[in-house]
């Protein structure tokens, strides 16, 4: 009788009952998770890989130019707010806390260096995460749903190079301009707030300014727009490119779904990238 009962469960349930199996749940939940992590990466890494092997071809450059427009002079005005604001509160918050020790004459400093070292380049990729990346990652979506990419190969055109390497050129280029502008509307910002509204001494802020960035915190900022730059169109791309395997959801909903999570995944690993590039610098 045992043994037909176990037919049975196998017949019905296509497994033998194991005891002490609920107790492993959670560790192959969680090794499952892994694993598709690990492959998403490696296959972002191909597709980084191939793209980039495409910027170099015949006719990239006008297609580059073309998204530098889109990519960084469309990106500008977003930036330039974020970064005036930013460099306000900043030159505020900064200016109360060393009137405390006495030391309002730090305040060019603590702006210049907070900028230019991590708030600049930070900030502005998740700026332009927010809105050339969410663009980027529907556009391509859009053509990959409505099967223009495969009408690309039809027509022998690699999509890659046709949709993918302009984006990431354009978005090396584009991301360290943008966090210069960033950085410079910022410390002005500070200036505005520190100088101007609160009565910190001008000539202290400028002087402190000048004499606490060296070249190295300059280059260390480009580093991290570079290396953001990457990270925000690979994932926007790859994301719009692949939105036809989601396994949630079709369509249009794929798309919107798509776009979200270029979104959040590029904010996500700014930061931590962020860490990893600091850490590697200092």
């Amino acid at each position: 009788m045992e043994r037909n009962s176990k037919i049975r469960d196998l017949e019905e349930n296509g497994t033998e009952e194991q005891p002490g199996r609920w107790l492993t749940m959670p560790f192959a939940a969680l090794g499952r998770t892994a694993i598709g992590w690990v492959n998403q990466m490696g296959a972002s890494f191909i597709f980084l890989c191939l793209a980039l092997l495409q910027i170099f071809k015949a006719k990239q450059l006008s297609k580059i130019v073309q998204q530098i427009y889109y990519i960084g002079a469309k990106s500008s005005m977003i930036v330039l707010l974020v970064g005036f604001f930013t460099g306000m509160v900043l030159g505020l918050q900064s200016y109360h806390a060393l009137v405390k020790f006495g030391a309002q004459g730090a305040l060019g400093t603590l702006v210049a260096l907070s900028l230019v070292r991590e708030m600049g380049p930070v900030l502005t990729a998740i700026m332009i995460a927010a809105r050339s990346g969410s663009a980027m990652a529907a556009e391509i979506g859009i053509m990959r749903i409505s099967e223009q990419i495969d009408a690309l190969d039809t027509m022998r055109i690699n999509p890659l190079r046709y949709l993918i390497s302009p984006r990431i050129a354009a978005s090396v280029v584009s991301f360290p301009l943008l966090t210069a502008l960033f950085d410079l509307i910022g410390i002005f910002g500070g200036y505005v707030s520190g100088v101007l509204l609160m009565g910190a001494n001008a000539g202290t802020y400028i002087y402190r300014v000048q004499a606490s960035m060296d070249m190295k915190d300059l280059t260390d900022g480009f580093v991290k727009a570079i290396v953001f730059a990457v990270i925000v169109s690979t994932v926007s791309c790859y994301q719009g490119y692949f939105a036809h395997m989601r396994s949630d959801s079709r369509g249009a909903k794929a798309v919107g779904f798509s776009t979200t999570s270029s979104v959040v995944l590029s904010c996500v690993l700014i930061l931590v990238s962020d860490y990893v590039v600091t850490s590697l610098l200092i």
